[in-house]
């Protein structure tokens, strides 16, 4: 009996059901096309999806890009693969290794910002750890459309990136990061704090300024007191303050020794020429500092200066301070025996 001939609707079926398993082997086994070691793969904020491909090629993740290449035209929404640093398992299909990218958690930084930096060394330091560069936070800390979202009325955010330690998400967008450090500075200045700076007559402005001050003068938290007594006995006494660290601010650039020459800066920042207080925040403060003016110490004290030793010492009278600059000479000297 002769045998029946195969039609060619059925070699069709035929072919396709082995030409689907083999696609099938290849877009879902574990193994196949993907590498046997864990790899990594860092994907930067407006990597397109051929760009991520190609990156995985070339760090050995897969070993060609048409099957994942197949696979991402197959499920359109796996392109969706956030910025983030990733560490890929070994021996993934090419669905589970997409699936894996479009769905993995993005990882976070834990970040310290000191109290007392400026912007730019809190840009600095946020560039260093997170993918973005620090032009673009100091771009984002004066993008007016975030300062009037965050009801600053200045013409950047200094002062208000309240110092902390932080997780960040490392893919974080610098308006996210400068959003998020003035929205820590938010969450810290309600109910009693407002109510006390309400109570002392200082406007937001005015606290931030005079707390940065204090925080720029002294790192010793049982000082800071002190230190703001100072600069209130000045003001109330109508004393220009006389800081060092706002002419320091004034100059830019890398804290440094000050000569007489630079006392003359001509800047509004500059509180030996100018009375009152400089136009805004030198640096950004700390909670110690900021309730170090809503509480100072009680103290009929103008001036203050190092003792060479760690510390300060305080004088009500300028024949006091004089001698408190002598010992600190003296100190200074001996320290450099």
């Amino acid at each position: 009996m002769a045998s029946k001939k195969t039609s060619p609707r059925q070699l069709f079926i035929i072919g396709a059901a082995i030409l689907l398993s083999a696609l099938a082997s290849l877009l879902l086994l574990p193994g196949i096309n993907t590498a046997s070691r864990t790899t990594p793969l860092i994907v930067h904020r407006g990597m397109g999806f051929k760009t991520i491909v190609d990156t995985l090629l070339r760090n050995g993740t897969i070993n060609t890009s048409w099957p994942v290449l197949l696979t991402g035209r197959l499920i359109p929404r796996l392109h969706n693969i956030k910025p983030g640093r990733y560490s890929i398992p070994s021996g993934m299909s090419n669905f589970s290794l997409l699936l894996y990218l479009h769905t993995r958690k993005q990882d976070e930084v834990r970040i310290t910002i000191p109290e007392g930096l400026d912007i730019r060394r809190v840009a600095r330091l946020l560039s260093r750890n997170l993918d973005m560069d620090s032009t673009a936070v100091m771009e984002a800390a004066a993008d007016k459309r975030l300062l009037r979202k965050n009801s600053i009325t200045a013409n950047n955010a200094e002062g208000y990136l309240f110092p902390g330690t932080y997780d960040f998400v490392w893919a974080s967008t610098p308006d996210e990061a400068v959003g998020f450090l003035i929205g820590r500075f938010r969450h810290f200045y309600t109910g009693n704090v407002k109510a006390a700076a309400a109570s002392a007559g200082l406007t937001e402005t005015a606290l931030l300024t005079l707390a940065s001050i204090v925080e720029a003068e002294t790192p010793v938290n049982g000082e800071k007191p002190l230190v703001a007594s100072v600069y209130l006995n000045r003001l109330k006494h109508n004393i220009r303050l006389q800081a060092d660290p706002t002419v320091q601010y004034a100059l830019g650039g890398a804290a440094r020794r000050l000569f007489y020459k630079d006392l003359a800066a001509d800047s509004p920042y500059n509180t030996y020429r100018h009375s009152g207080l400089p136009p805004g925040p030198i640096c950004n403060p700390g909670s110690a500092s900021i309730m170090a003016v809503l509480n100072p110490a009680n103290t009929r004290y103008l001036y203050f200066v190092a003792t060479g030793k760690g510390g300060h010492n305080f004088a009500e009278s300028i024949a006091e301070h004089a001698e408190n600059i002598r010992k600190y000479r003296i100190a200074r000297r001996d320290s450099l025996r």
